[in-house]
């Protein structure tokens, strides 16, 4: 009725107070982390998808120094302690997160995590490429006019995790950890896959992820683009991937599991099912609350849109001498994000179009 408030609109005028980017205006202070970004809507979408991330400031390309740095910030209040004048700055605030990212951004070079490069005859027919191709998270395509000849109508395609990695893993007596069921790739055909025990693959290291078994390790070598082959060691949760195409060398070693990635089939996803006992699957947290039992809490993320992964801690409380059980949901950022972002003149930098 007029003159009222329904509770809907008062939420809908909150949401668009918060959508508000506030231009030349720093939030100091109160830094969780920072990751380059090549806009502030980008930044905006990689503070939404961090759980303690509940502001940000941006420094944009017309900043005098550290251009393209998202600062991700958090503080007990929910808000920024002071905002100042800074040119060269936007700051906003964490919103509900929206994959498609459309814009194209033109003398920017999204340095890195190429997996491969092709010619191609414009800046739409890369984009295509990189949106047709399931490996491809963003592309930066070298225009006609580069300085550099041998480079000129060159597409680099880039590759970032868009499936949950765990940032620390421990061992914990009255702990169980494990994943969302929700499936994290859709194709059809069915993989037949192995894995060799007490067997390493020495050398050719590229990268070093944390795993809670081979098979998760096995995963994240197979949406790895660059991932020949990997070995995981049952000690330390390490997942080591490695690549060489041209050799493979294979040696006995206890305590570490070695394989070779799937590619263009659906990937046993067995260890979605699993429960981890003694094992934390540390920080991360963006909710908890109190369950039954393991399965009540692997089921309550699974339920959770925003839920990967998640834990379950067994204490007592002494008052009642009865036993409770809190499950902590877990997130981490999957949104496609550049290693370093920076200024290259006759440079076209984008995002595969797949959610658009």
């Amino acid at each position: 009725r007029k003159g009222i408030l329904t509770q809907d609109l008062i939420l809908r005028l909150c949401f668009l107070g918060d959508n508000i980017l506030q231009h030349n205006v720093d939030f100091p202070g109160s830094d969780i982390t920072f990751l380059f970004s090549p806009s502030v809507e980008h930044c905006q979408q990689l503070c939404t998808q961090e759980p303690s991330c509940l502001f940000f400031s941006f420094n944009r390309a017309d900043r005098s120094t550290g251009n393209f740095q998202c600062y991700l910030k958090s503080s007990s209040s929910g808000k920024p302690e002071s905002q100042i004048p800074l040119q060269g700055v936007t700051s906003g605030y964490s919103l509900k997160p929206s994959p498609c990212l459309r814009q194209v951004f033109r003398n920017v070079d999204f340095f890195g995590a190429d997996y491969t490069n092709l010619f191609t005859a414009n800046l739409e027919e890369c984009q295509r490429l990189c949106t047709g191709d399931p490996r491809c998270q963003f592309y930066t395509f070298i225009t006609g006019d580069f300085p550099q000849s041998d480079i000129r109508y060159r597409c680099f395609l880039k590759f970032s995790f868009n499936v949950p990695r765990i940032p620390a893993i421990e061992r914990k007596p009255g702990v169980i950890s494990g994943f969302s069921r929700k499936p994290q790739l859709t194709q059809q055909i069915a993989c037949q896959t192995q894995l060799f025990q007490d067997t390493d693959f020495p050398g050719n290291d590229f990268l070093e992820l944390k795993a809670v078994s081979p098979e998760y390790c096995q995963f994240l070598c197979s949406v790895q683009p660059l991932c020949t082959y990997f070995s995981f060691s049952s000690n330390n949760f390490g997942c080591i991937l490695k690549n060489n195409p041209n050799s493979l060398v294979v040696q006995s070693k206890r305590g570490v599991t070695s394989g070779i990635p799937s590619r263009f089939c659906r990937i046993d996803e067995s260890w979605l099912r699993l429960t981890y006992e003694g094992v934390d699957f540390f920080g991360s947290d963006f909710r908890s609350e109190v369950v039954r039992n393991a399965d009540d809490c692997q089921q309550t993320c699974t339920q959770n849109p925003n839920c990967q992964y998640s834990h379950e801690i067994t204490s007592t409380l002494i008052d009642f001498n009865t036993e409770w059980r809190r499950c902590f949901l877990k997130r981490v950022i999957t949104i496609p994000s550049p290693p370093e972002v920076k200024k290259l003149a006759n440079a076209v930098s984008g995002f595969a179009l797949k959610n658009c």
